[in-house]
């Protein structure tokens, strides 16, 4: 061909052939000539460096018959076509999609191949040749194709149709990366700014494309988006129709509202909440008055239909505003200030309860848990408020309770807790999340506030500390509701003594004991009980507190601190006593620890583990409730509890053994020090010692009380068998006096002399008493035998013994009125 021209139709026939489907005898032979079709086939795209723009588009009209599936009208005999896949594999193994690439750069100036070549690199990256063609830095050379002269936009579609399947097929990150330079940067928004203004369907749906790609380019922070000025023709098209500004770069602009403009809309929106984790972009957020035309939507929908967003478009964008309001309101605090931000939230919440006919569509994601109610404009309206009122900045707090955000607030609370009785849904719980963790912040560090909110909230708050303990596993986020309630009651009622009373009184530390003893929150939970300690009712409930089982407070509090020295792995036998005298509490993760001089303001192992474990916690609460005459502990309670009561103790002995150890590994103390240490040493195993003989005088004193209630018990069982004999006895004379007329007769004889008895008695009370006794009545009763009625007389309260033949006899005599 370099020679002569006459031989390039002929090598175009060749080529033709390659668009043909293989012809194999065997099933075998795709796999026993693989090597040779690959190799042939990457032969076919090395002819493309032949300067010839006839054999260049016919190899890419063969690369692009590989993708044609039909079967030819004529076959061979004795032959038949391979598999329709077969030529694509073999052309992934032979590399033809990187080599397309590359020649990319000979057909630069050449429109038509070009147009040619991007046809054949569309079709080969639907398949598994995308993560060759990025190897070769296919990406940034697309990119850079974006722009070129071309009446036909081919080339502009072509190109980021195959960025496209670079980013689904292949590593996005490597196609990002690629793409990161300023040079493509600029392409791509040269290419998005000519499409903004285009007229036709195919040119917003290009623009839309392009618009998904820039932001892939945003969320990594390489990307040079604001200083190619991108970003800003970005901001200021998502601003442009909620903000009037005479802005050159939109002039011509117009939004039809259309679907694609709709989606543009949206992409755009998404953008700005990309950009606002940003801190370089704030300047640029600010600018473009991007805060206002978030805070447009945040109203309700007075307008709908033609030339409009429809009832629908607009709920959507209303939701996707009020999300990227909560990103980027905590970067310009000012200028949400300055807009008035906090009362347009307010009144639009007010808004979300009020019964206005509404009907929310919950079409997209933002709207999920919303359709038929206002529940998704209050839950990212929520957001928004808690994004800014976590950065605890005054000024915003003051201006949201200056509007009486509190009582507001706690409207909104209670009838998200009325809606969730209904029926729960994960939306409604983040509502009373997030209105509850507002509430705290407001509310902390300031009386007044804490006051307004006792009024009502004190109510609420109790109901969340009543929650089925089952439901914090449903996996919902009763557990995060909780844990808010918990925040909000340490922030709102303790150091207020008002709130504090009122919360006493509706048995708040009642509740909060039934949390601790289901082990819920037990770190939180202990604190606060220990910041209510303060207050002599607090004691005094915790005192009478009952649960489970009669259960007591320190009972729970015993079981808690044994629970976790079991998790921290605190060695004790089998009957929880202190094993190591030396080092009592010490855990497994300080035995693994060598010893490490630290500076003085560090603090050491030993005093970090007090804030991390919750045995100080319960030290604290014990030295409220106190360590004796506890009810409802066992003995086991008690070994533990010795150890609790020298807590403060083994602690100090603890840091002194560290202080010792580090100044050993560096130094050598001098005598009057090295005795000290000794001194302190010993001081503190004394104690481990001494709590060590307390612990087991108190198991022996648990064993001779057992051994005391088992004597008792067993006297109990030869009581009722001597019982069990008089009976057997008793039935077998009551036996004797029916079968046999002569005992029959001595038993009369001796009832007799009983009556005889009782006569005597009586009678001397008549002597003794001069009153008139019609209504006193006698009743003999005698241990084997009782006699019924026997007569009516008078006599006194008085149990009269007879004589001692008779000692088994009583006569038992009262008068009823």
């Amino acid at each position: 061909m370099y020679e002569q021209e006459a031989f390039t139709e002929p090598l175009c026939e060749l080529i033709k052939l390659f668009g043909l489907p293989f012809q194999k005898r065997k099933s075998s032979d795709e796999a026993n000539y693989s090597v040779e079709v690959s190799q042939s086939i990457t032969q076919l795209g090395y002819l493309m460096s032949i300067q010839s723009s006839q054999v260049r588009i016919q190899i890419c009209k063969s690369v692009v018959n590989f993708f044609n599936m039909e079967l030819p009208g004529k076959l061979l005999s004795g032959y038949q076509p391979t598999s329709p896949n077969y030529k694509i594999r073999m052309a992934e193994i032979g590399g033809l999609a990187e080599i397309l690439v590359l020649s990319l750069t000979l057909v630069e100036n050449q429109l038509t191949e070009k147009l040619w070549v991007l046809k054949a690199l569309q079709h080969l990256s639907t398949s598994e040749s995308c993560a060759q063609m990025v190897n070769v830095g296919g990406a940034s050379r697309l990119c850079l194709c974006l722009n070129g002269a071309d009446p036909s936009g081919q080339l502009l579609f072509r190109s980021s149709e195959i960025l496209w399947n670079l980013l689904e097929k292949a590593s996005k990150e490597e196609v990002v990366n690629q793409l990161r330079s300023l040079e493509c940067v600029h392409a791509l928004k040269e290419a998005f700014v000519e499409l903004v203004f285009g007229f036709r369907h195919c040119d917003h749906q290009l623009r839309n494309d392009l618009l998904v790609i820039a932001t892939l380019l945003t969320e990594s922070p390489a990307v040079p988006m604001i200083e190619s000025g991108f970003a800003k023709i970005l901001i200021v098209l998502a601003t442009c129709t909620e903000v009037k500004l005479h802005n050159p770069l939109v002039k011509g602009f117009k939004l039809t509202y259309s679907y694609e403009d709709f989606e543009m809309k949206k992409l755009l929106f998404n953008i700005i909440g990309i950009l606002s984790k940003d801190p370089s972009a704030a300047q640029l957020l600010s600018e473009n008055h991007v805060i206002p035309a978030l805070l447009y939507y945040v109203k309700q929908n007075q307008r709908s239909g033609f030339p409009d967003w429809s009832a629908a478009q607009y709920e959507e964008l209303q939701l996707h505003a009020l999300a990227v309001l909560a990103s980027v309101a905590p970067m310009l605090v000012d200028k949400y200030l300055s807009c008035q931000a906090n009362t347009l939230l307010l009144v639009f919440l007010e808004w979300c309860i009020s019964q206005d006919a509404f009907f929310g569509r919950g079409n997209s994601f933002h709207g999920t848990g919303g359709r038929g109610t206002k529940l998704a404009q209050m839950r990212y309206s929520l957001r928004a408020l808690r994004s800014v009122v976590a950065l605890y900045d005054d000024a915003v707090s003051s201006n949201l309770c200056d509007q009486g955000a509190i009582s507001q607030l706690l409207d909104i609370l209670k009838y998200a807790a009325d809606k969730a009785k209904e029926k729960e849904s994960i939306a409604l719980l983040e509502i009373q999340a997030d209105i509850l963790f507002i509430l705290s912040v407001l509310c902390e560090d300031d009386n007044d506030r804490k006051e307004l909110f006792s009024c009502e909230g004190i109510g609420i708050l109790v109901s969340y500390l009543t929650t089925d303990p089952t439901r914090l596993c449903s996996g919902m986020g009763h557990n995060c509701l909780l844990l808010s309630a918990l925040d909000c009651l340490w922030s709102c009622v303790i150091g207020c003594s008002i709130a504090e009373e009122s919360f006493i009184e509706k048995k708040g530390v009642f509740l909060l004991l039934d949390l601790l003893a289901d082990n819920n929150l037990c770190n939180i939970i202990l604190g606060i009980l220990i910041e209510f300690s303060d207050n002599p009712k607090t004691v005094l409930h915790m005192s009478i507190w009952r649960g489970k089982r009669d259960q007591t407070a320190a009972n729970v509090l015993v079981h808690l601190w044994r629970q976790e020295e079991q998790d921290l792995g605190v060695k004790r036998d089998r009957y929880g006593k202190i094993v190591d005298t030396k080092r009592p509490l010490i855990t497994r993760f300080q035995k693994q620890q060598k010893v490490i001089p630290v500076p003085a303001c560090c603090p050491s192992f030993s005093v970090m583990e007090i804030s991390e474990s919750v045995r100080a916690k319960i030290y604290s609460l014990f030295c409220k409730l106190g360590f004796e005459n506890l009810p409802g502990l066992s003995a086991k309670d008690v070994v533990t509890l010795a150890i609790i009561q020298h807590y403060i103790d083994f602690k100090i002995g603890e840091v002194w053994s560290e202080i010792s150890a580090e100044i050993k590994e560096e130094f050598r103390p001098v005598t009057s020090d090295e005795r000290a240490l000794k001194l302190i040493s010993e001081l503190s195993e004394n104690t481990g010692r001494m709590v060590r003989g307390l612990q087991t005088e108190a198991l022996e004193r648990q064993h001779r009380q057992e051994i005391k209630e088992e004597k008792k018990s067993y006297k109990e069982i030869q009581a009722s068998q001597i019982q069990r004999e008089n009976i057997n006895k008793s039935w077998e004379n009551f036996l004797a006096r029916t079968s046999n007329y002569e005992a029959l007769k001595v038993r009369n004889l001796m009832e007799q002399k009983i009556y005889n008895y009782v006569v005597l008695i009586i009678v001397k009370f008549q002597t003794h008493f001069s009153m008139n006794y019609k209504n006193i009545q006698v009743e003999v009763i005698q241990t084997s035998f009782k006699m019924g009625n026997m007569m009516k007389a008078v006599s006194s309260n008085n149990i009269v013994t007879f004589p001692k033949q008779h000692k088994n006899i009583r006569v038992l005599v009262w008068q009823p009125d």
